[in-house]
């Protein structure tokens, strides 16, 4: 208890240092129970989002349920949502005191009540993809999902719906970096990836056909596909992109200094942390 705790407070005092703007709990951050987790938030020097995680004393919020950050002219509204399987049993101990509640209904709410209120609206979700495929079907009105759990490594996510849903591989492998270009005030965006293979691939046939020594069936068909590509760059022309790029985590990036020294000292304190256990042998 005391190692996890420890960890706990390194883990908050890094994320300030960081500079984050909000977290969604997912259903590990229960690990040490509802008070706790309450406890160790007030030294966030940001909100912790729960949207539908409820308390069963107040009958309230565990925490905030949404929160909107204004940047650059747009007012983007954050929510989380936690799936209530993760935690289904009864006897676990990271739901005592707490209720669930449906994602799908609690996300409608949100999403009704933050629209006139929002340019953008983000969820982060701790629900594993395949629900945040089921989600952004069901609900219309999130732009961006923010997903965890399953750790699937999306390098090219597509839109889903006018949703773009993003997720890294687990353990801290990645970092996921979203780039936003807007053109209009339509939150519908399109992937500028697709938008450069569609050009590049226009370029490769134009230089086919101005080449020469092809039959005709083969111009004719270079030529449909030119005008296919013409037609779908077209689609691109107003319309807000959105790039997204994978950065590798490696040991040989600069360490924040602070949260190094902070990392050493928890080692020192506990120093069993560092160690292989026998069964890993």
């Amino acid at each position: 208890m005391k190692i996890a705790t420890d960890k706990a407070q390194l883990i908050i005092e890094s994320l300030n240092l960081m500079g984050y703007d909000a977290i969604g709990i997912g259903d590990d951050d229960l690990g040490l129970g509802k008070d706790f987790l309450l406890e160790i938030s007030k030294k966030a020097n940001f909100p912790f989002l729960s949207s539908n995680i409820v308390d069963d004393e107040s009958g309230k919020p565990l925490f905030q349920p949404y929160f909107i950050k204004e940047t650059n002219g747009l007012k983007i509204g954050i929510f989380s949502i936690l799936l209530p399987d993760l935690l289904a049993s009864p006897s676990d101990p990271r739901r005592k005191g707490l209720n669930i509640r449906p994602p799908i209904e609690t996300t409608q709410n949100i999403v009704k009540e933050l629209q006139p209120k929002t340019d953008l609206i983000i969820l982060l979700s701790h629900q594993g993809y395949p629900k945040d495929l089921e989600l952004a079907q069901a609900v219309q009105g999130i732009h961006i999902i923010v997903g965890s759990h399953t750790g699937v490594s999306l390098t090219y996510p597509p839109p889903n719906k006018n949703t773009i849903i993003l997720q890294t591989a687990p353990r801290g492998m990645y970092a996921g970096r979203l780039d936003l270009t807007l053109y209009n005030d339509e939150p519908i965006f399109q992937n500028t990836a697709t938008k450069r293979s569609l050009e590049s691939n226009l370029n490769s046939l134009k230089s086919r056909l101005n080449a020469g020594g092809a039959s005709e069936a083969q111009k004719a068909q270079w030529q449909k596909s030119k005008e296919e590509m013409e037609r779908r760059l077209q689609e691109f022309q107003g319309k807000n992109e959105f790039t997204h790029t994978m950065l590798t985590l490696s040991e040989g990036m600069k360490e924040h200094p602070d949260i190094k020294k902070m990392v050493e000292t928890h080692k020192t304190r506990f120093p069993e942390t560092g160690k292989p256990s026998s069964a890993a042998h």
